[in-house]
């Protein structure tokens, strides 16, 4: 896209101790920035250390929604973030730059763009998950600036039906990934979660499912990060 993109990188206190380590991707949502997660649960630098992983928190834009857009070619986050940003960090960092050791997950528009990228590149990730995220974008439609990226839902609704999380899984058969979706009982996404967790069961797709009494906010958000680190951290031990 020809930008500069800032990253927040937490690394374990034994970092400089260990040869390598897995890596967390952790997206943002809508309206947020690469800092948000750092700033708002700072905790986040006690568990990278307890969970022994490298965390980075790229900055997905205000409204990109983690795809490539098909109208706007200076709004193509799923390349930066599967190719780009996974090159430069494994350059650059201690890594297991292998499938088994990343994971990647993310809030309300960083859990579609969790859900969306992973599955879609599910040679790159070996476990992905969601938090409130918006898996279906048609009960999001005309707001959130999503028209911007994905276009109008009458002239590129197929657009539309292919960005959608819930609706990435109806051609597969299985999923080679280990997989975690989290949402509140009182969020304003809760059925479109229900609805996916349902589809999952039908297709017998294997994952994890948690659903808690919270809201849309980052008091809940803030509590289910620890529940996904660990589900990673088991993934990363073979467990």
């Amino acid at each position: 896209m020809q930008q500069h993109i800032p990253c927040v990188i937490i690394k374990p206190l034994n970092y400089d101790q260990v040869k390598s380590h897995p890596v967390v991707y952790l997206l943002h949502g809508y309206s947020g920035k690469h800092d948000n997660w750092i700033n708002k649960v700072p905790a986040l630098k006690t568990l990278a250390t307890f969970y022994n992983l490298i965390i980075v928190c790229p900055d997905g834009g205000y409204s990109s929604w983690y795809v490539n857009s098909p109208i706007n070619r200076t709004s193509q986050l799923e390349t930066f973030i599967a190719v780009e940003l996974i090159k430069y960090i494994d350059k650059q960092y201690k890594t297991i730059a292998q499938k088994k050791a990343r994971a990647i997950t993310g809030l309300s528009m960083g859990g579609h763009g969790a859900l969306y990228i992973g599955v879609r590149n599910s040679h790159i990730f070996g476990a992905i998950g969601s938090i409130s995220g918006v898996v279906d974008l048609s009960a999001v439609k005309n707001k959130y600036e999503i028209n911007r990226v994905l276009g109008d839902t009458i002239q590129y609704a197929r657009n539309w039906f292919n960005s959608s999380a819930i609706n990435l899984f109806d051609s597969k058969k299985k999923i080679n990934q280990k997989m975690i979706i989290d949402c509140g009982s009182n969020d304003q996404l809760i059925e479109s979660n229900r609805l996916l967790h349902k589809k999952l069961l039908q297709l017998k797709i294997p994952h994890e499912y948690l659903e808690r009494i919270g809201k849309h906010d980052w008091k809940y958000w803030s509590e289910a990060i620890p529940y996904q680190l660990y589900f990673f951290r088991k993934y990363f031990n073979g467990s």
